[in-house]
């Protein structure tokens, strides 16, 4: 299978409102957007000259899937944020899955030079926490009635993956490489 990460382009952002709108997606999202193409344009203008972000379209043998996003590209602790979705179900899998997270942390402790990557996942997507910790990540904390959406309060766990922990047991992991080139 070959997965390539891409820029997003302007013809992209209708594709990518309405996976972001799709309620597959934002049941494990912090917001239920109501968005439009001219807030799609306006979010797109506002990454583009954005240095600590960096947001690209996942392609699935060529065909776009979805989205990653890393954040805090410039900050100064070393400490990296990202989260990802695949908008398009067919593209789905648990070998994209993993090639995507273990990619990024290649990038992150290897060529960005991080020292942590952090995420945070609804509590009650336990299918998503399980992939973080067969990738190596550690819980950090999870808190309580965290995420109030729609009146509707969710637990929130936060979890992280060290540079230190990710150079141990990398070589144990099988994965398809993606190249994060250009990203940062």
């Amino acid at each position: 299978m070959s997965i390539t990460l891409r820029e997003i382009r302007e013809e992209d952002l209708e594709m990518i409102m309405n996976w972001r709108m799709d309620p597959e997606v934002t049941r494990y999202m912090n917001t239920n957007p109501r968005l439009t193409l001219e807030k799609q344009t306006d979010w797109f203008e506002a990454v583009r000259r954005n240095p600590d972000v960096c947001y690209r379209v996942i392609l699935v043998e060529g065909r776009p899937g979805g989205v990653i996003n890393l954040t805090g590209l410039e900050n100064p602790s070393g400490d990296l944020g990202w989260a990802y979705y695949m908008g398009e179900k067919k593209l789905r899998g648990i070998k994209t899955a993993l090639s995507l997270e273990m990619s990024l942390y290649d990038h992150a402790f290897c060529s960005l030079k991080k020292n942590a990557v952090y995420g945070d996942v609804f509590s009650l997507n336990k299918g998503v926490i399980e992939l973080h910790k067969f990738c190596g990540c550690e819980v950090v904390e999870e808190k309580k009635n965290h995420v109030c959406k729609e009146g509707v309060w969710y637990d929130v766990t936060f979890m992280r993956m060290t540079a230190r922990r990710w150079l141990e047991i990398r070589d144990g992991k099988k994965y398809e490489k993606i190249s994060f080139d250009g990203d940062a």
